[in-house]
């Protein structure tokens, strides 16, 4: 027999307006336990007022999962390494969750963690201050953190209208979420919560709690879905994928994501105080679905580029060229000779170089180049010579090279200074001789010119930064800016 409820709400987010200018909503994460936060001496900017850790992009993730790393023995225990993707899956994860809770508040029972409150001091009269009590001692507040406040004063002050004790109350459901949770295994570190099973009736409460909330309004996003108590409907990424992030993930993204779009936004203060500590504060995206899109996508990336030692051979996938079907086809004309044309590939400095040794001279320049060479190629049919590294490279690419022990290393072919014909090579003047000379003998030349091919210090970079892409910060937070100075410009080092 199916249970009535005494009055039933749909939960759809799709046409609520609200922002985080609204009292009841906080934008908050996952909680990080003070035994952590002491231990990896994690900075106090990534923390909210209530204690969680709250990560405004992905740079913020990495620099938090660096921290960790910084302190584990990962180069011996490589499988303890923490994952920036997965730090930033699991704060996405929580942040969903939490606003969930915020709109059942706010839309559907605005009175329902007093309400649960309530109830709780009827069944736990002495014990669920102690409880609350506890969870503020081991996962506190900032102002508890820094001492600012005690436990007992936060827990008996109003914040932004609501009182503590209930805002305490919603972040024990999630804690509790969390180390339900097995794909978050393996930072249990970071929020468990055996102190308060060991010490208090927080097992008891959280049973309780459960039951109180299936009595209550359930929760569906849509007409079409069964009606869900509350507790049973934020464990449904833990029942659908319990061993993966990323399948929770997915599953949010498939099954709420149409519906996130107005629960997720912009905490512009969140984002002010990030930069007072020299942060960069711009999310990563304001769209819940490209970040979503992009959560999976981090932990995809970091997937691909980890070393399984034994894991046997790299899967096999098939191209989809699917998508490229749309695509305007932008070709250039076939002229006549194009289908004609037999093409041979040299590698410069490395033709240069066996030039030299077959004719013993010094062949270096591209005017020194033999008509007999040349002419051999004609004679075996060829009527393209494909000109490979002829741009003129960077020196930071050479110089780096020899710190990193190698003496005799040329730059990269792929880290230019210019896009000019070498000087080395003869510069234009050498390039138009041989061009010249192959124009004569019906061969045509070619080279490669790849834009994005600019080494650290090249012109273009140096002349015109607004060309590339580029962060006011660095992506990886364990890189180091202290070698040599190896710019070439006198206002650039």
């Amino acid at each position: 027999m199916k249970k009535r409820y005494p009055q039933f709400y749909w939960l759809s987010f799709k046409y609520i307006p609200y922002t985080l200018s609204s009292p009841s909503i906080r934008r908050v994460e996952f909680h990080v336990s003070r035994q952590s936060r002491d231990k990896y001496q994690f900075e106090e900017f990534f923390f909210t007022s209530t204690g969680n850790v709250i990560f405004a992009n992905f740079y913020a993730a990495r620099l938090f999962a660096e921290k960790i790393n910084a302190v584990r023995d990962v180069l011996h225990h490589p499988e303890e390494a923490a994952s920036a993707a997965e730090i930033n899956a699991m704060g996405l994860i929580d942040e969903i969750i939490h606003a969930i809770l915020a709109y059942y508040r706010q839309e559907i029972a605005p009175t329902v963690f007093q309400e649960a409150h309530q109830f709780l001091q009827e069944q736990f009269p002495s014990q669920l201050r102690h409880t609350l009590l506890t969870f503020l001692e081991f996962f506190p507040p900032s102002d508890v953190y820094l001492g600012k406040r005690t436990p007992e004063e936060y827990l008996d002050e109003v914040s932004e209208g609501t009182p503590n004790e209930q805002i305490v109350l919603e972040e024990l459901i999630l804690l509790w979420l969390a180390n339900q949770n097995p794909a978050f295994q393996k930072y249990e570190e970071l929020f468990d919560d055996s102190v308060l099973q060991n010490t208090t009736p927080y097992p008891q409460i959280i049973t309780e709690l459960e039951e109180f909330f299936n009595q209550q309004p359930p929760v569906a996003l849509i007409s079409y879905m069964e009606p869900t108590p509350l507790f049973k409907f934020i464990r449904k990424p833990i029942d659908e994928a319990p061993d993966s992030i990323a399948e929770q993930l997915k599953y949010i993204q498939q099954e709420w994501g149409a519906y996130l779009s107005h629960l997720l936004t912009i905490d512009i203060e969140r984002i002010k105080e990030l930069e007072r500590y020299g942060l960069p504060g711009l999310p990563s995206s304001t769209d819940t679905g490209t970040r979503l899109l992009r959560g999976l996508d981090y932990i995809i990336e970091e997937e691909k580029l980890r070393f399984h030692p034994g894991a046997g051979p790299a899967p096999t996938e098939v191209p989809d060229y699917l998508p490229l079907e749309e695509d305007i086809e932008q070709y250039s004309p076939d002229l006549d000779w194009m289908p004609n044309l037999v093409l041979i590939a040299k590698s410069t400095l490395v033709w240069l170089d066996q030039l030299s040794k077959k004719y013993q001279r010094s062949i270096t320049r591209l005017d020194q180049i033999p008509d007999e060479e040349l002419d051999l190629l004609k004679n075996w049919g060829f009527t393209g010579l494909w000109l490979i590294g002829i741009w003129e490279r960077s020196k930071a690419s050479k110089r780096i090279k020899q710190l990193c022990g190698n003496p005799e290393a040329e730059s990269s072919a792929y880290s230019l200074f210019d896009y000019q014909i070498a000087e080395d090579l003869g510069g234009e003047p050498g390039y138009q001789n041989l061009k010249e000379r192959c124009w004569k003998r019906g061969i045509r030349l070619a080279c490669d010119m790849v834009p994005n091919h600019t080494g650290i210090d090249a012109r273009w970079v140096m002349e015109h930064p607004e060309w590339y892409i580029q962060l006011p910060y660095s992506p990886f937070p364990s890189y180091t800016f202290n070698g040599p100075d190896l710019s070439w410009h006198p206002d650039i080092g």
